[in-house]
């Protein structure tokens, strides 16, 4: 299996070179040249299989210069008990025609571990099969979680630093807490003035860089990344969409090769865009719900066929969403427009220079025949909070909300009764304070508060709260270094401690 970037200015690379560069040198995203094909057979076999067997299969159809013992060997060290528990990505029943995949069992209590406990044990292979001895510089611009979980996963891992950029101002207290208490020595967050967007974008700039990473390569350095842009980071996450449709059969909620819908919360499309691949080799989706909260810039896109980023950015109760600049839609694109990379690159460039483009008419409608579009406002996302616990007694955070609201709209626009499985993307101990005024219960709290908003939840539902949320407690802080967006080159070549002559 071979991998091409979506803008095709590049040659064909292993997936070790893909998962080791994380950005194509033309800008693009790799993709794989091909779809393996999964029977419905073998897409019910998986339930027999525990989570990291499961994950080591999907993983063998596209990394196939890992061998399958590998693979293997880096599936059982990410998702050991220790970590995740009895079950990486249990299926909850929750109403008579939804389920709730929870994703966030894991050391960072979201979805993003799922994917970022195994791209480490990827990464240092990749080094070993390229051939190189330079140490990798993880990159990772973050909206809340993926920061914390690149962290977590990196934390200590030889020949790698991992530096992390975060909205000062745009992430739950929870989140910062997280990511500026984190221990490592090869770890380095900062916080940046601005948004997600902005952190996206510098990221993105730094990895088109050559003079940059020329003069990292002299120290030793050569850049890759964590966030979704790296196909290591997005293969991992087509699992648990194979191994849930396959628990949903075992489990009597839907019968085999019914069609099912997914509803995912999604800012940057790489969650949901896992879930179309998973689709293209053969799982039985009928169609995606693809939720947004009041940063609608998906909806717009999916209802129109005209992606504009000219907008200004809310900061919303589910700041993981809140993201104009949805990277992964490239692949999307590149995929729908059959390959053609021209095409997709001439949109990025107006992306970029006027700030919008607009795709031909055939390409919007397949992408409306395969996403339902909606977003949610926060008042919405309150109620919902409230309403799931009211008629359900099951707790939810403000992004599992915006997509169980995204598809209650679906149900009452389409009338469709199919078997819905919501993805769950983060624990509730991680946006206390929102569940809490979700709940009716916040009186007298506020952000400053996040532990005590931790055990109030507690107290309202029963629920026990998350050791990584009490350890934390008592953390001392380690990273409080707060930048302007178009310093973070320089502070990266200062973590690095490359000379400032050689700047």
């Amino acid at each position: 299996m071979l991998f091409v970037s979506t803008r095709g200015q590049v040659g064909k690379v292993s997936s070790a070179h893909a998962i080791k560069e994380g950005l194509a040198g033309d800008g693009g995203l790799f993709v794989p040249q091909s779809f393996p094909s999964l029977s419905l057979e073998q897409i019910l076999s998986l339930n027999t299989l525990s989570y990291e067997q499961c994950a080591a299969t999907i993983l063998n159809y596209f990394l196939t210069d890992y061998s399958p013992a590998e693979l293997a060997e880096c599936a059982t060290a990410a998702y050991s008990p220790l970590k995740f528990g009895k079950n990486p990505a249990p299926l909850c029943k929750v109403g008579d025609r939804t389920d709730v995949l929870e994703l966030w069992h894991g050391p960072t209590l979201a979805f993003k571990d799922i994917a970022l406990q195994i791209l480490p044990h990827l990464m240092t292979k990749a080094q070993n099969k390229t051939g190189t001895d330079t140490k990798i510089v993880i990159l990772a611009a973050t909206s809340g979680d993926t920061g914390k979980a690149a962290l977590e996963g990196f934390a200590d891992v030889p020949g790698t630093e991992i530096i992390v950029f975060y909205p000062e101002d745009g992430v739950s207290p929870v989140q910062k807490l997280q990511m500026v208490t984190q221990q490592g020595g090869n770890t380095k967050v900062f916080g940046i003035h601005g948004n997600f967007d902005d952190a996206q974008r510098g990221v993105k700039e730094i990895f088109g860089d050559t003079g940059l990473a020329a003069e990292l390569k002299d120290f030793g350095w050569e850049f890759s990344s964590a966030n979704s842009i790296n196909w290591g980071r997005l293969v991992p996450q087509i699992t648990y969409y194979f191994k849930s449709y396959a628990d949903a059969v075992a489990n009597g909620r839907i019968e085999p090769g019914e069609k099912v819908i997914f509803a995912v919360p999604t800012g940057n499309f790489g969650d949901i865009l896992a879930g179309y691949y998973a689709k293209k080799m053969g799982l039985p989706v009928k169609r995606f719900i693809c939720a947004s909260n009041s940063n609608n810039v998906l909806t717009d896109f999916i209802n129109t066929g005209v992606y504009n980023k000219l907008r200004e950015l809310n900061k919303t109760v589910s700041p993981s969403m809140d993201i104009l600049v949805s990277s992964n839609l490239e692949r999307l694109l590149f995929d729908l427009t059959d390959n053609n990379s021209a095409q997709v690159a001439e949109w990025m460039t107006q992306l970029n220079t006027a700030g919008q483009y607009k795709v031909t008419s055939d390409v919007a409608e397949r992408v409306r025949d395969l996403f339902f579009a909606a977003w949610v406002d926060e008042m919405e996302t309150k109620e919902t909070i409230g309403r799931v616990y009211n008629d359900f007694e099951y707790v939810v955070d403000p992004h599992t909300a915006v997509a169980w609201r995204a598809a209650q709209k679906y149900r009452l626009l389409s009338s469709d009764d199919s078997y819905i499985i919501v993805l769950s993307t983060a624990s509730p101990y991680k946006f206390c304070q929102t569940v809490l005024e979700g709940l009716g219960k916040a009186e007298g709290l506020d952000e400053s508060q996040p532990f005590e908003a931790a055990r109030r939840l507690t107290e309202e539902t029963g629920l026990p709260i998350p050791h990584q949320i009490t350890e934390m407690e008592h953390k001392p802080v380690l990273h409080n270094e707060v930048i302007g967006a178009g310093e973070m080159a320089a502070n990266i070549k200062k973590t690095l401690e490359i000379p400032v002559e050689n700047s």
